[in-house]
């Protein structure tokens, strides 16, 4: 059986799928006696975009004294969003006033998350990643999607390799939130990235597909997906006043639709091809029912917004703890891994 694991995008809202991790996580270690388990160990494929993106990154980042064994635990991923959100969506009040908060240029400025992602990854690339994985974005100057892919080294050299920070801030270059990203791979290639939230906000089949693309031709039947989600915009848009809204009034509402529909849309077809022959336990969908008094924002870094974002993650891994009990039986079976070549 060949273990994937999934991670939308969503922002600051990453603390929910990271406390899933962290519970997770903590299974792991208690089923196994190991205080040193960790997600990358148990999972063969992963897939992030955005907030999901950084996160896969971060579990996957080797250690510095054992290359073999990951450097981050589920509870350093997401203390990035915990510790460093309010850094990291803040702005100065020049650049506000010189945006127009956001209207004449992007709301924030990269310097915070570049700083946070060089500390956490510096000259890492992504060919040195554990394990296969699939990070997404979309290049607005060849107008195509850009799949970053750890396995792609082996196959196409450097054209295909990066370093981590910049994979990590091109697929979370949220238009009008961020800059979009000028990423330049080993062989000296240029892409301009945005969030790849913008077409797959949830990446489950993203992965299904590499993954079905791999040595052997894994099918449904042989393979188990965690697909992980951030939670999602619960107020619901009033059509007297949407009727006539213009593009001013639409560019917030539309970012959080597509982003929402995309994710439901993947949600959807995954559910469909894996209950189509009977394979429906193979794939499982962590959301929050609600958000509670979270405020659904990407951008809400606020410490009372953080607070509440903790313990929808940690809620949201108690009502699910069955099915995480599930999960920790699947990922202590044989391990099947993924494998690319030519």
């Amino acid at each position: 059986m060949k273990k994937i694991l999934s991670i939308d995008g969503g922002g600051i809202r990453g603390i929910i799928p990271g406390q899933v991790l962290i519970a997770l996580e903590d299974k792991l270690q208690k089923m196994t006696n190991n205080p040193n388990a960790r997600i990358a160990d148990y999972f063969d494929f992963f897939a992030g975009t955005s907030t999901g993106g950084i996160l896969t990154c971060i579990l996957l980042c080797p250690s510095d004294t054992d290359p073999g064994h990951t450097k981050f635990s589920a509870n350093d991923a997401v203390n990035l969003y915990v510790n460093n959100g309010h850094h990291i969506f803040s702005v100065s009040l020049l650049h506000k006033i010189v945006s127009l908060d956001g209207i004449l240029e992007e709301k924030y400025e990269a310097t915070a998350i570049e700083s946070y992602l060089k500390e956490y990854f510096d000259k890492l690339r992504l060919s040195e990643l554990l394990k296969p994985c699939i990070i997404t974005s979309y290049d607005i100057h060849r107008r195509q999607t850009k799949f970053f892919a750890q396995q792609d080294f082996a196959i196409e050299g450097k054209v295909a390799d990066f370093y981590v920070k910049d994979v990590c801030r091109a697929t979370s270059a949220a238009p009008t939130y961020f800059q979009t990203e000028l990423v330049k791979s080993l062989s000296g290639e240029y892409y301009a990235c945005i969030d790849g939230g913008v077409f797959a906000n949830n990446p489950t089949l993203c992965a299904y597909s590499e993954v079905r693309n791999a040595d052997g031709s894994p099918t449904a039947k042989d393979m188990f997906v965690l697909s992980i989600g951030t939670g999602s915009q619960e107020t619901p848009y009033d059509y007297d006043k949407a009727k006539n809204w213009g593009a001013d009034g639409w560019v917030k509402p539309i970012i959080d639709i597509m982003m929402s529909g995309a994710a439901e849309v993947t949600d959807y077809h995954m559910t469909m091809m894996f209950s189509a022959n009977g394979n429906e336990a193979n794939y499982v969908r962590i959301q929050p029912s609600s958000l509670k008094n979270a405020d659904p924002q990407m951008d809400d870094a606020s410490p009372k917004n953080i607070a509440a974002l903790i313990e929808v993650g940690k809620e949201t891994a108690k009502s699910c703890d069955k099915e995480l009990d599930k999960v920790v039986d699947v990922l202590l079976s044989t391990s099947d891994p993924v494998i690319f070549s030519k």
